[in-house]
């Protein structure tokens, strides 16, 4: 998220995030725009030829960016639902195969790319030619099916990302609020604030509704470069308040269960690979490198910086608030403005996102149906598609209005196949009729074995949450009262 210091950095920074995709010609370009806007970093439709590459700290920054948004603030509750060792172990242990599945995605993409003599190939054009390289027949015939499917996945995950959002940003504007006439300049003193009722969740992200329709008609990728920009400075600085506050006064840990119940560990799981979804920036990023022989290297740097980030904020928040713990940790911050700032800093980062993440479904869904119609009616039924997704996300924000809920549904769902399943799968169909270890195969297997694993548990432990009597009025984000 950080920015880059010299002049000179900040316009290749720039230019990462409006020159990531491919050259303007319809559907390349369309699924390239996709993937390098995956967990916002947005991507131009650069007519520019590639003059100069990105240098490797540059390629790192943006990588560790990609992963910074609401699902580290998650993670405390997700160690609770793991327990204080096997979750720190088990998101240490994800990390690995997540960056090993990432290096699978680089390594097939770079195979094609020598094969067909193309400068890039994307994460759905792997797939489809990884389909088209497999022993099997029925599988080549179908291929176009891997893009489609990557495409189906792609618009799931954003999709979900703007409903975790949407909830996000109603659950901490309204504690603010609720908290305002309690609010001091005294951030030491620890008295419990009585939060005042004012209005109910639900109306508040129906609030949001008009501010992120405006956004989401947006459709300059410069604009939403300041954005970006905007969105990375609130929550880097957020982060850094939240991590200050955490590691201040640590209770007596002894009694948290190392290991957590199974039913809550498949809850763990998918908000810890919602939070490791950034698989789709990868190749972008590798394409822009000035040395791209160097990027399995900051990959691999970079994902431990990641793991580590998280690893570290997920386990003091745990230990800080133990039982305690909110969806967000943010819930969790004391009841002074120093602290109620990080709250409406890193709403107006999420708020500035949602139009990043809003923006990748977008381009995939328009314009094929701007393509069945006549011209004339091209810009209507383009302002009609966004207006109707937006207002898509924010109702079924509204009938799950539990962020941990969402946040797991969203990850076991379409995170774990982006960014588990397909990968090794991959793997095996770009590299069998070539000839591969068994030893490989079993590998590739039992990642995708997991990865399918943690998608049905976690997503029939989510929806059993869910429908769980009370759950559709139990508001569970939003606190009473704030120690």
């Amino acid at each position: 998220m950080p920015g880059t210091k010299s002049a000179s950095s900040s316009q290749d920074a720039v230019d990462l995030k409006l020159d990531l995709g491919s050259p303007p010609e319809s559907a390349k370009k369309l699924q390239n725009k996709d993937f390098s806007l995956l967990n916002g970093s947005p991507s131009e439709l650069p007519s520019l030829e590639k003059t100069k590459g990105i240098t490797a700290f540059q390629t790192l920054v943006h990588l560790v960016k990609g992963n910074m948004g609401t699902g580290i603030l998650g993670l405390p509750l997700a160690v609770k639902n793991a327990g204080i060792l096997m979750g720190p172990l088990s998101l240490l242990a994800m990390g690995f195969i997540a960056c090993h599945c990432m290096h699978i995605l680089v390594r097939c993409a770079q195979h094609f790319c020598h094969r067909l003599n193309r400068p890039f190939m994307d994460y759905a054009d792997t797939v489809m030619h990884g389909l088209e390289a497999s022993p099997s027949a029925w599988l080549r015939k179908h291929a176009h099916w891997g893009r489609h499917m990557v495409s189906f996945f792609l618009i799931l995950t954003q999709l979900g990302f703007c409903c975790v959002y949407i909830v996000f940003l109603a659950d901490n504007l309204k504690q603010v609020v609720e908290a305002i006439n309690g609010t001091t300049n005294n951030c030491h003193y620890n008295e419990t604030v009585i939060l005042t009722p004012t209005l109910d969740s639900r109306l508040y992200m129906l609030a949001f509704l008009p501010v992120l329709v405006l956004l989401a008609l947006i459709r300059n990728l410069r604009v939403l470069s300041v954005f970006s920009m905007l969105a990375n400075l609130s929550m880097l600085l957020s982060l850094v308040i939240i991590a200050q506050y955490s590691v201040q006064e640590i209770p007596d840990s002894s009694q948290l269960p190392l290991i957590a119940s199974w039913k809550t560990y498949s809850l763990f799981f998918g908000t810890a690979i919602f939070s490791f979804e950034s698989i789709g920036v990868v190749l972008p990023l590798e394409n822009k490198m000035k040395n791209t022989r160097r990027f399995p290297a900051i990959l691999s740097l970079g994902m431990f910086i990641i793991t580590a980030l998280y690893i570290g904020i997920g386990v003091l928040g745990y230990m800080r608030f133990e039982n305690d713990i909110k969806a967000s940790i943010t819930l969790n911050l004391p009841n002074c403005w120093l602290y109620q700032s990080v709250k409406l800093l890193y709403v107006a980062g999420i708020l500035c996102t949602y139009t990043l993440q809003f923006y990748v479904p977008a381009e995939i869904i328009i314009p094929f149906a701007i393509s069945q119609v006549s011209k004339r009616w091209a810009l209507l039924l383009d302002l009609s598609i966004r207006f109707t997704m937006v207002c898509l996300t924010c109702i079924l924000a509204i009938l799950i209005p539990r962020l941990d809920l969402v946040i797991s549904l969203v990850g076991s769902v379409s995170s774990s196949a982006l960014a588990l399943i397909i990968p090794p799968l991959l793997e095996i169909a770009t590299y069998y009729s070539e000839g591969m270890s068994p030893l490989t195969i079993v590998k590739d297997s039992l990642i995708s074995i997991l990865g399918f694993m943690g998608f049905v548990a976690g997503t029939y432990q989510a929806l059993d949450e869910l429908i769980q009597p009370g759950h559709s009025v139990t508001f569970s984000n939003s606190t009473m009262l704030i120690q």
